[in-house]
């Protein structure tokens, strides 16, 4: 193993590398196999948390047309997984969309598009934590008979002091080695896929033999997205659909633990996408067969369960065993917290190891051979930002999520750009350079960028999202522009404080010439 680098260290290249190459970092290397980065991939995702709640509010804007709403919001992130398979096979590096952007536009660009990945993370981590504070409390209440107990969740206080022992939890586990990190997660992410299964399965059984609540029959017309009313309602299903899938991309961020580091995390995200989709397809479907997208007590389209579909449909689908889906959607929420801890430690070390960041970040544990320092930065700030707006305002929270498609959207079409600039010289080299270095992530790239600008503009509106606005703009265009302007701030702040990385001499852009070299 590669030794920990101090947190005074000054930024070391590797052996026979010059100033502005990547470096390794002294993470622990070869410890995730491929069924490994698999796992921990779909973790990321959370399918029990992300589709309980995003199934409504995406039913609310397309209808039955949720299977091709997720069709679709799988082909962009396919393109863009592609695109990031081919940048991991020539740069096996931590910082992934960061080093990625940096090494195709520049360390200006190259910054912002890792402050979008970090940004991301740090508030889905914090609303994983509130999320699995909700669940288990449903799951207490469950349990013992007494419906009662799931109000508790609702008390801001207690909803906090919980949330905040769940990001302790995640992070002690994270700090720890990643074989640790493995265990935990085969046995969550197990139990969870098993739940979703039965859920959708029961549900198609049920409304096959007329026993559901509302008995739909499957019409293929719910896989044509051209059957959705108006593109601004395609657009707010797709940012959702997109929302969904979000996640894969932590399997790339640990490239330095894995084996075979140029092929293992690009095969493993490509992978986690097309099991993700499968599934997803599955349980759409069942709960559209079984409770339609009505506005009844138990339609898909009631906006008094669209938070929480799983939960409301639980009881009338698996009977006595209700209780697994709460379960199912905890252990997801919990195992969820843990991984999604992965990404932003890792881009945060690796832009504290190349001087983008103060020197601390590039803290690696001497016992672990983890991001140590950037684990509990990453952690710490997520608990404060969850505890801020909890204690605010609700709604706020509930917007934040919303607004984070325009950061997925925002640094996935970066980083989709960066591999078709950086390949440039290699576009015709070959049938399969044209299609992977080229078209897909151009594609992909483009798509998100379109996407990026329609929620932009929509979300100025003060009826997107929760309805709240600030001097009559939409919250959810506030908290989306105010996030990437925070990161300007502070890329200006650190190119004031550390300009050796903003002058490329800590990690400086390639050139495809040398690239052709290495890979000839």
């Amino acid at each position: 193993m590669s030794a920990p680098q101090s947190a005074a260290a000054p930024i070391a290249p590797a052996a026979g590398s010059h100033p502005g190459e990547l470096s390794k970092k002294g993470l622990s290397a070869g410890t995730v196999g491929m069924v490994g980065a698999v796992v921990i991939g779909i973790s990321t995702i959370a399918p029990a948390y992300t589709l309980t709640a995003s199934l409504g509010p995406t039913v609310s804007a397309v209808g039955v047309q949720v299977p091709a709403i997720i069709l679709v919001g799988f082909i962009p992130m396919l393109l863009v997984a592609l695109g990031y398979r081919e940048l991991n096979r020539a740069m096996p590096d931590s910082g992934t969309s960061f080093t990625w952007g940096v090494r195709a536009f520049g360390p200006w660009i190259g910054w912002m598009t890792g402050w979008g990945l970090v940004a991301a993370t740090v508030i889905v981590l914090s609303n994983l934590a509130g999320i699995a504070v909700e669940f288990l409390f449903l799951l207490i209440a469950q349990l013992t008979g007494r419906p009662e107990i799931a109000d508790l969740a609702f008390n801001p206080f207690i909803n906090v002091a919980v949330c905040l022992l769940f990001m302790l939890g995640a992070t002690l586990v994270s700090y720890r080695d990643m074989q640790t990190t493995q265990k935990f997660q085969y046995v969550l992410v197990g139990f969870q896929v098993i739940v979703l299964v039965l859920f959708s399965v029961t549900a198609i059984v049920k409304a096959v033999n007329g026993e559901a609540i509302e008995p739909t029959a499957f019409d293929w017309s719910w896989l044509n997205p051209f059957a959705v009313d108006s593109f601004s309602s395609f657009a707010a299903g797709l940012s959702l659909s997109i929302f969904i899938f979000w996640g894969w991309d932590v399997v790339l961020t640990m490239n330095e633990e894995t084996k075979n580091p140029e092929k293992t995390p690009g095969r493993a995200a490509t992978v986690t996408i097309a099991l993700i989709v499968c599934l997803y397809l599955m349980i759409s479907i069942g709960l559209i067969m079984f409770a339609g997208v009505g506005t009844g007590e138990y339609g898909l389209g009631n906006e008094d369960i669209s938070a929480n579909v799983f939960f409301a449909l639980s009881d009338p689908v698996l009977g006595p065993l209700a209780f697994l889906v709460s379960l199912a959607v905890l252990s997801s929420s919990a195992a969820s917290l843990q991984s999604t801890a992965v990404g932003p430690a890792r881009t945060l070390l690796a832009m504290g190891h190349y001087g983008a960041l103060p020197p601390k970040f590039a803290t690696v544990s001497p016992r672990f051979f983890t991001p140590g320092y950037a684990t509990i930065v990453a952690a710490v700030v997520a608990s404060v930002f969850y505890a801020v707006m909890r204690l605010v305002s609700e709604n706020v929270l509930t917007d934040t999520i919303i607004s984070l498609g325009m950061m997925i959207c925002f640094y996935y079409g970066l980083t989709a750009f960066a591999c078709v600039w950086y390949f440039r010289k290699q576009w015709f080299d070959s049938v399969r350079s044209f299609l992977l270095t080229f078209l897909s992530p151009l594609v992909g790239g483009a798509i998100l960028a379109v996407l990026f600008v329609t929620t932009l503009i929509d979300s100025m509106d003060p009826a997107y999202g929760s309805g709240s606005s600030i001097g009559g703009i939409g919250l959810v265009f506030v908290l989306g522009v105010t996030v990437i302007l925070v990161g300007v701030v502070i890329m200006i702040w650190q190119a004031i404080k550390r300009p050796a990385f903003f002058r490329g001499e800590t990690l400086g852009m390639d050139a495809p010439e040398s690239l052709r070299r290495r890979r000839s």
